[in-house]
């Protein structure tokens, strides 16, 4: 294949229509589980929704008659297939290929793609879209296994069970839960919620269209300038989260402690809820419905000073010696979207591990390219997530550049590959942007971090600042690799 796009959520499916567009159509989707889509087609878990307006959180080429403000899961993941079949990308898709392996092969000049289960695809280019927030992590609590009733991971919802009427534990407290919780506190008999660190909590301004505005947003040139006042009007959060701090605790801070006070009346609860750090520090959440389950005589919040010390085979014991009893536990603790955000090995050139590459930090030329690792894209890669407004935004910007460095590798000889200089010049910039931010200097400790203590998930500016490096595409900034420039000569 010319291309192998690991991945068919929205990065993948960008990738795919981007391709198809510059007429390329020798391309194959890989895709790990039975089914295509990606996030949205895996999270199912009660109460999943986007926390992005979304007009905005969608393909630009791609209008949404939305019938909310804020989608549901459920109209995210028709409007993903509805993309899939439009474009005809199942023909594209192979589906149960678990990526475990992909190296590069000097004499061939591609990349060998190797599954799980044993079958292999050769590509010269590999595009990697799994995604940042696709390798779910569990943390190895005392007792874990020996829990004899029924437990999972909120990406991996089982539908079958029905926790109506049973008592249920929710560990963690970031933006799954946050949507968990209020979906599931009116129907289960108690509800233990285990909070490590309180979350920052805004209201969330949503609406539902009308079927006239519904009609409206059908069309393009309405759509897009819809998507135009979104984009701008959160834009200018980038001013507070980096150059003036002080901005968040007025615009943010201020009306979240509002928030907080007009829906917990409970004082001892209230201060459980509110955080020590700087808002922006972790992720918001957005909601208007989390406070008022917590809120409810059947749920419990357990903060951390009586948190998880085992769990047994009936359920928790708490720090305080409390034992919850348990039906079901629901793990909502993250993801690997730092060291981990690769899920499978990569070789690059020279026999360079991925794993050795990143061994002091995850790091990559825009995000996207990397040194010794020739026809390597990743798609939503180190520090080019975004904590103010649309992540499609910026895979459709890492897209521009993915795609004139493809016809710039084609008239190469098909090989490109970023010089060390710029990978460095580039990752020593975004260090030195990131000192200014909040998520550096806002006295918590998230997922953003990697256990090096650099912020890895973010990109520290604005978003339209990214997306102009990325249409500059620089030749000056790529190079031959020296098995290529051998070959030439």
């Amino acid at each position: 294949m010319s291309v192998a796009i690991v991945g068919t959520g929205f990065g993948g499916q960008s990738a795919a229509i981007h391709l198809l567009k510059e007429g390329q159509n020798n391309f194959v989707m890989l895709e790990r589980r039975p089914f295509m889509g990606g996030t949205w087609c895996q999270n199912s878990y009660p109460g999943a929704q986007v926390d992005v307006q979304s007009p905005l959180y969608s393909l630009a080429s791609e209008p949404q008659a939305w019938s909310q403000m804020f989608a549901e899961q459920a109209e995210l993941e028709a409007y993903t297939n509805r993309i899939i079949d439009k474009y005809r990308l199942r023909e594209k898709t192979v589906l149960n290929f678990n990526v475990a392996r992909v190296a590069w092969l000097n004499e061939m000049q591609c990349w060998r793609v190797e599954a799980e289960a044993g079958d292999v695809i050769y590509a010269r280019y590999v595009i990697s879209a799994q995604g940042p927030l696709s390798n779910p992590v569990i943390p190895n609590f005392p007792g874990r296994e020996r829990f004899q009733g029924k437990s999972f991971h909120t990406n991996h919802w089982d539908h079958s069970y029905d926790y109506r009427g049973k008592r249920v534990a929710v560990i963690g407290s970031g933006a799954s839960a946050a949507q968990v919780i209020p979906a599931i506190a009116d129907k289960v008999a108690q509800l233990h919620v285990f909070q490590r660190t309180p979350h920052w909590v805004l209201p969330r301004p949503d609406r539902t269209f009308s079927p006239w505005v519904r009609k409206l947003l059908g069309n393009k040139v309405i759509y897009h300038a819809l998507r135009k006042t979104i984009y701008w009007a959160l834009e200018w959060r980038v001013f507070a989260f980096k150059y003036a701090h002080g901005l968040m605790k007025f615009f943010a801070q201020r009306p979240a402690l509002k928030h907080l006070r007009s829906q917990v009346s409970d004082e001892q609860l209230r201060r459980k809820l509110t955080p020590d750090y700087t808002i922006g520090c972790k992720r918001i959440i957005v909601s208007n419905t989390l406070y008022p389950a917590l809120s409810r005589s059947n749920v419990t919040l357990h903060d951390k000073d009586d948190g998880i010390a085992e769990i047994t085979e009936t359920g928790i014991v708490t720090a305080q010696g409390n034992q919850v009893e348990l039906d079901l536990i629901v793990y909502s603790t993250g993801f690997d979207a730092t060291d981990g955000a690769v899920g499978y090995e990569i070789i690059g050139r020279d026999d360079t591990t991925l794993r050795e590459f990143w061994h002091e930090y995850p790091r990559a030329y825009l995000g996207t390219t990397l040194p010794k690792f020739p026809n390597l894209f990743l798609v939503t890669g180190p520090n080019t997530g975004i904590g103010h407004t649309s992540a499609i935004f910026v895979i459709e910007s890492q897209m521009q550049y993915i795609m004139r460095a493809l016809k710039f590798a084609d008239k190469q000889g098909g090989v490109i590959e970023v010089s060390e200089q710029a990978e460095a010049d580039y990752t020593a910039m975004i260090h030195r942007e990131m000192r200014k931010t909040v998520w550096h200097s806002g006295g918590c400790n998230s997922w953003y971090k990697s256990k090096s203590g650099h912020v890895i998930a973010m990109y520290p500016g604005f978003s339209f600042v990214y997306r102009l490096m990325a249409r500059r595409f620089k030749p000056q900034h790529h190079c031959l690799p020296p098995s290529s420039m051998q070959e030439s000569s």
